[in-house]
């Protein structure tokens, strides 16, 4: 009597997707298209773009600096979010250089069986992408001033 063991199981895709620090414009098609996944029922996307004023204080632009560590622990981040979630993916990217109003400086989804699992695992990703990866932000306002945010 042979018994037949099922094949093995396919190794899906990666958890992580997509993890990058960019001087050039973001596409959230990109990050879109990188969580593409038939057996997720939700997907979140956050898209954090330059606004036009901080603090009471009208802003004219910004430049984001990126500590050469910054990709690796943006990876790291992303790896622990997806460790710590049930998801089946996680994208996050970040501009640096400089930024006008209105352009995108991150983009951050992640994709899973139901849509409470992937809002709360995007929200973890991109707190604890601002609280732990070293990208500093350098704001530019109408009255000549500026201000260093995220510095340590």
């Amino acid at each position: 009597m042979s018994s037949s063991a099922p094949p093995p199981a396919r190794p899906g895709p990666p958890v992580v997707r997509l993890v990058d620090l960019r001087e050039t414009p973001l596409d959230v098609e990109e990050v879109l298209a990188s969580l593409d996944d038939d057996a997720a029922g939700g997907l979140t996307l956050f898209v954090g773009r330059v606004r036009d004023h901080d603090g009471g204080k009208g802003v004219v632009g910004l430049d984001y600096s990126a500590h050469p560590t910054a990709l690796a622990r943006l990876r790291e981040v992303c790896e622990r979010v997806a460790a710590d979630h049930d998801v089946h993916g996680v994208a996050a990217v970040h501009r640096t250089g400089s930024l006008a109003i209105g352009d995108i400086a991150v983009v951050v989804a992640t994709v899973a069986g139901h849509r409470g699992q992937a809002f709360d695992a995007s929200r973890d990703l991109i707190d604890t992408l601002k609280a732990e990866v070293p990208i500093w932000k350098h704001q530019r306002f109408t009255d000549g001033d500026d201000e260093w945010v995220g510095t340590p």
